[in-house]
C-alpha cells in the first residue's frame, strides 16, 4: 500500500501530540590555552588523562549499581525524607514516547512503562502512588535536571552508559531494549546498513546518535524527539528512523505505514538517573524496583504498556 506524502507540519505525530516545552542548548565549555612553556605539562596531564578514563571503561560494569539495604524504607535524615516532606516526587520525563512516557490526549495524562517506575517509587515514598509532579523534558536536558537539582530522579527512556555514570547515578536496569531501524512499509531495506548514503533520523542527546554516526556512509539527521523524526518519515525527508527498538515500537503503532527491519545492533540498557548526591535514594530506589520484579509489578506493566509474552525482569546487578 502506498502512503500519501504529507504536507509539511503534518503526520500522525503532529496529530497525536501537543506539546509545551522549555528546551534549553547544553552549555559549551570554552578551550583554555596555556603558556607555551606549560605545553610539555599539559601533554603529559592529557596522556594520563586519557589512560585514566580507558582504565575506567575497561573496568566499568554500567549494569551494576548500588545494592539496597533492604525493603524500601523512609528513614530520619535520608533524601526520601525530604521528598515526603516537600509533598511530591519531582521526575523528569518524556511525553512524546508512545508506551513509555507519553501525553494521552483523552485525558492529559502522562502514562506508560517508564510512568509506572514513578508511581512505585511514589507509592514507597507516600503511600500514594500519585504523588509526583512531572517535569517534561528532551534527552539534551535529562543529565543537566539531575545535576543541577532540578528533578529528583529521571525515568525518560535512558540507556546507562560508562560515560553517563561519571555525570550522575543510575538504578538498576528496569527495561532492555535494542538499537533497530524503522522504514516506510514500502521500503526494501532489511536493516539499517541498507540506508547506506541516505538520511536516517535520531534523536540529540541519545546513544543512538552516536552509534549511527560511527556508521559509515549513514547521514545523521538530529531532531529533539523521536516524533520529529516520524513526521520526516512520513514526509519523505528521510529514508528511516534510527533508536531503540521499544521507541520505534510505539512510532509504528501510531503508524501502521511503517515496519521495525534488522537485527538488533546494540544493546540498550535503561536506568532511572539520579544525582549522585543522593546514593541512599539510588539505594532506596534498588529495592523498588527489586519488590517490582518480585511481586509481579514489573511484569503487570511490561503486559500492559508492552504486550505479551512477558519476559523475565532484566536481573539486578549490584556493585557495594
Amino acid at each position: 500500500m502506498t502512503r500519501p506524502r504529507l504536507p509539511a507540519g503534518g503526520g500522525v505525530a503532529a496529530a497525536v501530540f501537543t506539546l509545551v516545552l522549555l528546551c534549553w542548548p547544553p552549555g559549551a565549555s570554552p578551550l583554555a590555552r596555556g603558556a607555551p612553556g606549560r605545553a610539555a605539562a599539559s601533554a603529559r596531564m592529557t596522556a594520563r588523562t586519557a589512560a585514566e578514563a580507558q582504565t575506567s571503561a575497561q573496568s566499568c560494569d554500567p549494569k551494576a549499581s548500588r545494592r539496597p539495604l533492604g525493603p524500601p524504607a523512609v528513614t530520619r535524615g535520608s533524601f526520601m525524607a525530604k521528598i515526603r516532606a516537600r509533598g511530591s516526587l519531582i521526575a523528569g520525563v518524556d511525553q512524546t514516547t508512545y508506551r513509555f512516557g507519553y501525553l494521552n490526549p483523552r485525558d492529559g495524562q502522562i502514562e506508560g512503562f517508564d510512568i509506572d517506575m514513578l508511581h512505585a517509587i511514589a507509592a514507597a515514598i507516600f503511600g500514594n502512588p500519585d504523588k509526583i509532579r512531572f517535569v517534561a523534558m528532551s534527552n539534551l536536558q535529562r543529565i543537566p535536571a539531575v545535576r543541577s537539582g532540578k528533578v529528583d530522579i529521571v525515568a525518560h527512556t535512558m540507556t546507562i552508559t560508562c560515560a553517563r555514570w561519571r555525570q550522575v547515578d543510575f538504578s538498576t536496569v528496569y527495561f532492555d531494549a535494542g538499537l533497530r531501524v524503522l522504514v516506510p512499509g514500502n521500503s526494501t531495506a532489511q536493516g539499517l546498513f541498507a540506508l547506506s548514503g541516505q538520511k536516517v533520523c535520531t534523536t540529540a542527546g541519545s546513544t543512538s546518535l552516536t552509534s549511527i554516526t560511527a556508521m559509515a556512509d549513514l547521514i545523521p539527521v538530529v531532531k529533539p524527539y523521536a516524533t520529529d523524526c516520524l513526521v520526516l518519515l512520513q514526509q519523505g525527508d528521510v529514508a528511516g528512523i534510527s533508536t531503540d527498538d521499544s521507541i520505534l515500537a510505539g512510532l509504528k503503532a501510531l503508524d501502521p505505514y511503517t515496519k521495525i527491519v534488522g537485527r538488533r545492533l546494540a544493546d540498550v540498557p535503561y536506568g532511572l538517573a539520579i544525582s549522585k548526591q543522593h546514593p541512599d535514594f539510588v539505594r532506596f530506589v534498588n529495592a523498588v524496583l527489586a519488590r517490582m520484579r518480585a511481586d509481579g509489578q514489573w511484569a503487570a506493566s511490561y503486559r500492559r504498556w508492552v504486550g505479551s509474552p512477558v519476559p523475565p525482569p532484566p536481573p539486578a546487578h549490584y556493585r557495594g
